[in-house]
């Protein structure tokens, strides 16, 4: 197999994923966050960069590491503790670290909220989730009672390392305009946007407790589906993709939050 340096992954997953021109939090820092010395030899996915991570990382022999949340949540912070521990192993075993956060969350087809819907049997059809020039979220109409809803999610978060569960409802509740935002999507913005636009069910991973109360006063039912376990497929997308791309094998490596 000719050796497949990692300047030429990273160049295609920008182009794919529009990283540069994407909006995001500062801390984000989309793209090659890890250099290595190369060339990549087997890739691993997971949702976190964190010392377990890494570590599963190494035993699989995977030398670049796709991550959907990288290094430097945190903000600018001293190279000690936690940080020196994860960059201290990355340059060991020489492992890139390449990251994507809203680029992939807002992807067509290989965005979180989309691949959530997909796996839980919705048709998405419009966006969703607008954040600056893009949107994170995908929405769409169903005809299912939200306890059956509620028990289609409930068993994909279960699958995926969490679990589910929902603000209060009427048993005999319908869901017929929902709408998905991955990972900490019961956010002020996107709930209003959800009871502007008449959406019923708002699945996301998590939220502050006020969206509970607001939701259930504003005729809007929240699913919380976890944080982990809703961005777990976008990362495993990606590294099957630049697999195909590049003949690079490539395996993801659980390790649930609890979140």
């Amino acid at each position: 197999m000719t050796p497949i340096a990692l300047h030429a992954i990273a160049d295609h997953l920008d182009t794919l994923l529009r990283t540069h021109e994407t909006p995001d939090y500062p801390p984000a820092l989309n793209g090659v966050q890890v250099e290595h010395r190369g060339p990549v030899v087997r890739i691993a996915a997971a949702v976190d960069c964190s010392e377990r991570t890494i570590r599963a990382a190494a035993a699989a022999d995977a030398n670049l590491l796709l991550v959907h949340h990288g290094l430097f949540w945190g903000g600018l912070r001293p190279i000690t503790g936690p940080m020196h521990a994860r960059l201290r192993l990355l340059f060991d075993h020489d492992i890139a670290l390449y990251a994507s956060h809203l680029p992939l969350d807002a992807h067509e087809t290989l965005g979180n909220s989309r691949l959530l819907a997909e796996a839980i049997g919705l048709e998405p059809t419009a966006p969703f989730a607008r954040y600056q020039t893009i949107h994170c979220g995908v929405s769409g109409a169903c005809a299912l009672t939200t306890a059956a809803l509620l028990d289609r999610v409930r068993q994909f978060s279960k699958m995926h390392g969490g679990d589910a569960l929902a603000s209060p409802f009427a048993p005999n509740r319908h869901s017929s305009r929902w709408a998905i935002c991955s990972g900490a999507g019961a956010n002020a913005d996107t709930v209003a946007e959800a009871v502007a636009r008449g959406i019923d069910t708002l699945i996301t991973g998590e939220g502050p407790h006020w969206s509970a109360v607001d939701a259930e006063e504003r005729g809007l039912v929240i699913i919380y589906a976890g944080h982990y376990a809703t961005e777990t497929l976008g990362v495993q997308a990606l590294a099957a993709h630049v697999s195909s791309q590049f003949g690079v094998p490539w395996n993801f490596l659980p390790a649930p939050t609890g979140l």
